[in-house]
């Protein structure tokens, strides 16, 4: 019987939301239309990034978001994004990531926003990982 419930789990699909604490505290998610990073690294000046990877460039645009829906709804937004040399991973680092926590932890839904592009991703399974993400912040440097 245990041999069963064993290769029933193998068999199961893995959850697409990971979190690591080593080198650095990851949220890690990967789509086909997404691979999505959020760090905390305390040895940085600004210790949280958040960095999204697509099969096509990102336009160039003065503007990026993020608009989470579900429970606790919200849209965030920055000028202050960089794009990769190939025009493919956007990143924005800030002191602190609140709203982008909260709103990977208690919304259903998110959308990643550059000029017309558009990039939805489905947050099951974010929350706990959120959670232990942001005990990072807690935890001795390495």
């Amino acid at each position: 019987m245990r041999s069963l419930i064993a290769l029933a789990l193998l068999a199961s699909p893995a959850l697409a939301w990971e979190f690591t604490a080593v080198p650095v505290c990851t949220i890690k998610l990967d789509t086909p239309d997404l691979s999505l990073r959020v760090t905390y690294d305390p040895a940085l000046s600004e210790p949280y990034g958040i960095a999204l990877t697509v099969p096509a460039p990102w336009p160039a645009t003065e503007s990026f978001g993020l608009r989470f829906d579900g429970p606790s709804a919200l849209s965030i937004g920055t000028g202050r994004h960089q794009l990769s040399a190939d025009g493919r991973t956007l990143t924005v680092t800030d002191t602190g990531f609140g709203n982008v926590l909260d709103g990977l932890a208690y919304n259903g839904t998110a959308t990643a926003l550059a000029g017309d592009t558009e990039i939805p991703f489905d947050l099951t399974g974010a929350r706990p990982v959120v959670e232990a993400f942001r005990a990072c912040d807690v935890l001795p440097s390495a």
